[in-house]
């Protein structure tokens, strides 16, 4: 099965090649990925609410919770012990995803994706069979293993496989199984805390061995980008016949020669991390740092990590508190991804980026309004302004899943050129990891201290990301992944940096 078209980007350069059933089963299969990184996001949160897990594990929070009437509501949950649980995986994330760099560009996307998979289904079985805080730790640092390898590695599979005119949907796709993997993960929580005994947890914890195991068998199947092969071998018939089965035509050289440009001037290259900081490349470096860290402080951690904390902390019981998680960062969630992938490649990135800004920072204002009048420290919510809060979060969520999160793992993955793309997308993935730990490692403390304000706080933030975006993020919509540097040749402010480069001069100073 194949839909027929021509891929054409807005440079003028025509692309044969239709969205064959061979290339949409590769990179349903890739991402999957985002189901461990999405079944993590539910279920940390979820389980890190449940009585008995609280109390084998963290049992001074769960004094605090249940006799200390007079801590405040928004200090229950504070605890060092607690948020190191929570954020172990992504320091460890972050110094996996680095060494994935080196995995990617010497053994293909494959081999990462597989390691990743591996490592998280080993991370499951510890966390579920945890016996101390020891072995549940070390649990979640093998999660974040898995997790490193597969953000960088499943995104830029995707952005390689997929046709240009196309590349934003497939590559939502990764975010969409995040989504789909939240949503799941809450369910189960939501489950498993009303099992008797208090071991729900451990199921819990267990079963994201589930998607890790299809990620990992997929893994086994899934055919190589012809990028990577051009990269890693000199077999051009090789990549040309692989090039021509996932395009479902013979008719590839205008994409294969652009693949061997990038690839000629990759192989050149024996230090990506050296060559990232030349000048040249200062755009893409700039949206590698500063993408992640922006996608950190919109404030989706207070939602996503500690869904549940933040519904139990106004007012609602333990199983209303998971259901309500479920719903908001699960339902919402997809929804509204799967909206994105409609729209993405029709209205582009930046009208997303805008849109999605604009309505969460309506929603994060409204909410750290409410609770700053109605919550206090001591009081509660009457059961109206709880209910407004739920509406106000679901809209926040949806702002977001229509925008930061999926473009937040797209518009990376697809900006580096060859011969520092598997460098680049390390430097992304890692400084997220880096700014997830820090947030994941504060974001208690932040709330005991901030309260009502930690909305605000993320507000505010929303306003700096989405002005930046507005101003120096250019449309990268239809452009083909090979030719995405000309883009900031065109661009009124990165142009000044790095000016008009042939295709001739960045063989010699790639040299």
């Amino acid at each position: 099965m194949a839909v027929g078209l021509t891929i054409t980007s807005e440079g003028g350069q025509d692309y044969n090649g239709k969205i064959t059933s061979f290339v949409v089963l590769s990179c349903i299969v890739a991402a999957t990925g985002g189901l461990i990184f999405g079944y993590d996001l539910g279920i940390s949160g979820g389980v890190t609410s449940m009585e008995p897990f609280l109390e084998k594990f963290f049992p001074e929070v769960y004094r605090k919770m249940k006799e200390d009437t007079h801590i405040s509501n928004y200090c229950k949950f504070d605890s060092q012990l607690l948020t190191s649980f929570t954020s172990s995986l992504y320091i460890a994330g972050l110094i996996a995803s680095l060494f994935a760099s080196s995995v990617t560009r010497a053994f293909g996307r494959r081999a990462s994706i597989l390691v990743g998979g591996a490592a998280f289904l080993a991370g499951s079985a510890l966390g579920g069979a945890a016996l101390n805080i020891y072995m549940l730790i070390f649990g979640r640092v093998l999660l974040g293993v898995g997790i490193g390898f597969a953000n960088q590695s499943v995104p830029l599979y995707l952005s390689e496989m997929a046709p240009p005119r196309h590349r934003g949907a497939f590559n939502i796709g990764y975010e969409l199984c995040t989504a789909i993997g939240i949503l799941g993960a809450s369910l189960i929580n939501y489950g498993t805390q009303k099992i008797k005994g208090g071991w729900g947890w451990r199921i819990s914890l267990a079963m994201a061995a589930a998607p890790a195991l299809i990620l990992t068998l997929g893994a086994l199947f899934l055919p190589e980008t012809p990028n990577s092969i051009i990269q890693r071998s000199n077999d051009l018939q090789k990549a040309k016949q692989m090039l021509q089965r996932i395009r479902g035509t013979d008719d590839v050289e205008a994409e294969f020669d652009d693949l061997i440009k990038a690839s000629s001037i990759a192989k050149t290259v024996n230090h990506p991390f050296k060559k990232i900081i030349q000048r040249k490349y200062r755009p893409q470096l700039v949206m590698a740092i500063l993408i992640p860290f922006f996608l950190q402080v919109t404030g989706i951690n207070v939602i996503g990590f500690y869904a549940p904390v933040l519904f139990r902390t106004i007012k609602l019981s333990e199983s209303t508190s998971l259901l309500m998680s479920a719903v908001v960062t699960g339902g919402i969630g997809t929804l509204s991804t799967i909206i994105s992938m409609i729209l993405v490649d029709k209205l582009g990135r930046k009208v997303l980026f805008l849109v999605g800004g604009i309505q969460m920072l309506a929603a994060q204002v409204m909410i750290g309004s409410i609770m700053e009048n109605q919550l206090g420290d001591q009081g509660g919510f009457s059961k109206g302004n709880a209910y407004l809060i739920l509406v106000l979060i679901c809209v926040y969520v949806a702002g977001f899943a229509v925008s930061w999160g999926p473009l937040g793992f797209l518009v990376p993955s697809e900006i580096f050129p060859l011969e520092i793309r598997s460098a680049g997308q390390s430097i992304n993935v890692a400084v997220g990891f880096l700014f997830t730990f820090l947030i994941a490692q504060t974001f208690l403390a932040m709330l005991c201290h901030f309260k009502a304000g930690i909305f605000f706080f993320f507000g505010g933030w929303v306003v700096v990301m989405t002005t930046f975006v507005h101003f120096f993020l250019p449309e990268t919509k239809n452009v083909p992944i090979e030719q995405m540097d000309e883009v900031w040749g065109e661009h009124w402010f990165w142009k000044k940096i790095v000016g008009e480069i042939s295709e001739e001069s960045k063989i010699q100073e790639a040299i």
